[in-house]
Parts: C-alpha cells; sequence; structure tokens
C-alpha cells in the first residue's frame, strides 16, 4: 500500500509517518518546501520525502502519482489571530481541497484530513460526531467547510472520505507556546504560573495515541465520516495544571483566575470517543503522567 502524508513535517505527522513506516508501507512524505531533512523519519527505506510549496498544493496528485491513500495534515494559520483571518482560511479550504481532487484523480480511493474541534464551536457537555458544528472562528468554519465539500465530492467518486477530529493533543515536539508546554518550563524553574480559573472541563491526548487512532482509521474498514479523537479522561483542567506541578515536582505557585477568560467565553472540550472504540477497537495507552514524563525523556 502506497500512503501519502501531506504536512508530514508537523508536530503530529513526524511520529505518523514513522508509525506507518512500520506497517511495512510504502510512506510518500511531503513536507514543506526547502526542509528535506531524511533524520525526521529515522532514514527509513519505505519513506520517500518531496518537498513542496504550499502554493503548490492543486498539483499534488501530479506530484506524488498514484496513492492508495492520502493523509493532509497541512493547514497554515492554526494558532492566534490568524485564525480569523479570511483570506488566510479560505485560501487553506481552496488549496487543499484541490489537492485532495488531484489525487483522486490519480487513482486515489481514500483520503482523510486532519480536522479540529474549532468545528463544533463553543459547546459546553459532552460532544459527540453528530453534535450541531457551529464554529466561531474562520479556522472552524473552513475546516468544516473542507469536510463537508469533500465528503459530497469523495461520495460521488466512490472514495472513502473520513476526517479524524483532534482536540487537545501533547507531547515531545509541541509548539512551545501551549499550556502544557510553556507551564512544564516554568514549573520546571519553581516559577509563578498564571492561568485563567480553569474550571473548563478539558480532555487531553497523548500524541502517540493518536497516531495510533489515525493508523487504525486509514487501515481499518471502518465508517467513513468524522471520529473524535481524544483521551476519554475528562476533568477540569484545573486539575491537569495540578497534575503537572506534581509530576515535575515543583515548588511554583498556581495563581488561578489571574488571566481573565476571552471573550467568546469559557471553552470546555468533553469529546465522546466511543465511535472511534467500536470501529476499531481503540483504547489510549498513555496516562497523562506517562505523556508528561515522556516529553522530559525526549529532552
Amino acid at each position: 500500500m502506497r500512503i501519502c502524508i501531506a504536512g508530514a513535517d508537523c508536530f503530529i505527522g513526524i511520529p505518523l509517518v514513522k508509525a506507518f513506516a512500520n506497517t511495512g508501507n510504502d510512506i510518500v512524505a511531503v513536507v514543506r518546501d526547502g526542509k528535506v531533512d531524511n533524520s525526521l523519519f529515522d532514514s527509513s527505506h519505505n519513506v520517500e520525502i518531496i518537498p513542496l510549496d504550499f502554493k503548490k498544493y492543486e498539483k499534488l496528485g501530479d506530484i506524488v502519482g498514484s496513492v492508495d491513500c492520502l493523509i493532509i495534515l497541512t493547514w497554515i494559520g492554526t494558532r492566534g489571530e490568524a485564525r480569523q483571518n479570511k483570506n488566510l482560511q479560505r485560501e487553506n479550504y481552496e488549496k487543499i481541497s484541490k489537492a485532495i481532487k488531484s489525487v483522486i484523480a490519480n487513482g486515489c480511493k481514500k483520503v482523510l484530513t486532519a480536522g479540529s474541534q474549532a468545528e463544533y464551536g463553543l459547546f459546553h457537555g459532552i460532544i459527540k460526531e453528530d453534535t450541531p458544528c457551529n464554529p466561531n472562528t474562520e479556522y472552524g468554519k473552513y475546516k468544516l467547510k473542507l469536510f463537508n465539500d469533500m465528503s459530497e465530492y469523495c461520495t460521488k467518486h466512490d472514495v472513502s472520505y473520513k476526517e479524524p477530529r483532534f482536540f487537545s493533543l501533547y507531547g515531545p515536539g509541541d509548539y512551545s507556546g501551549t499550556l502544557i508546554m510553556s507551564s512544564l518550563q516554568k514549573m520546571k524553574l519553581n516559577q509563578d504560573c498564571d492561568f485563567t480559573e480553569s474550571i473548563q472541563m478539558w480532555d487531553y491526548l497523548y500524541v502517540d495515541d493518536a497516531v495510533d487512532a489515525v493508523v487504525g482509521i486509514a487501515l481499518t474498514n471502518c465508517q467513513d465520516g468524522v471520529y473524535n479523537i481524544g483521551s476519554g479522561d475528562r476533568r477540569q483542567l484545573k486539575c491537569y495544571i495540578e497534575e503537572l506541578k506534581t509530576i515535575v515536582g515543583s515548588k511554583s505557585k498556581l495563581n488561578f483566575g489571574s488571566i481573565p477568560y476571552g471573550e467568546s467565553g469559557i471553552v470546555s472540550i468533553e469529546p465522546d470517543i466511543s465511535k472511534l472504540k467500536k470501529e476499531i477497537g481503540w483504547r489510549p495507552n498513555h496516562t497523562f503522567k506517562e505523556g508528561i514524563l515522556a516529553i522530559f525523556n525526549s529532552k
């Protein structure tokens, strides 16, 4: 089986390429132009690396050739103010839509795109795959538009289409500005840490468990559609932060409530993952503590 992973040099992409390579399949890893680094994927013999500028994604099918499965992780502007940049988010939608169509035109029969919790918007309570989506960012709106439009397109062309919808991942190599990564740095130095009240419900999933879920979705004859990707360990964010301090053995003072919630209010993350468990028999293999210790051991 020949599998194309676009955006392969991102946080989840690097371990995902390694995991698929270990299944014995041939992998085409599409990375940012100018970033050809064989060490990214441990120089696996069955991994072909193709650098590609995002502006040329509409020709992805012609560039990578015939593949059995396409997994697109690429998306520009996933953090901060860029999430509300309508032009940027529309460009993501347009480029990736064309990329998918070009790969399908070259014979691909299975497509996975990386979805986001942002597609649901603000929601309090358990989120299932059929929970109505009401995205409140341009990022979420165009992610959802991509899913809806590609679902229709793939159905018309007899192509299997699935969207792993990620909630809150963490692990080695994550962006330094996330709550976990930035708090870890401060806690190791016993510095004071400022937070919101952190009373919202949250669900953290270790990146390798998310990778296992994507591999299972791609290689299993499971239903098409959305798959919520979370740990099932739903608790107040404050509890996660307090456990983080305990794991580190830090003397940091945790200043809950010192940062106000944003204009959009309290955002809770409580994914229902029963569909994922039922369809592919998946279970997370790492506790929160094990995941945090893995970050330490990776440095």
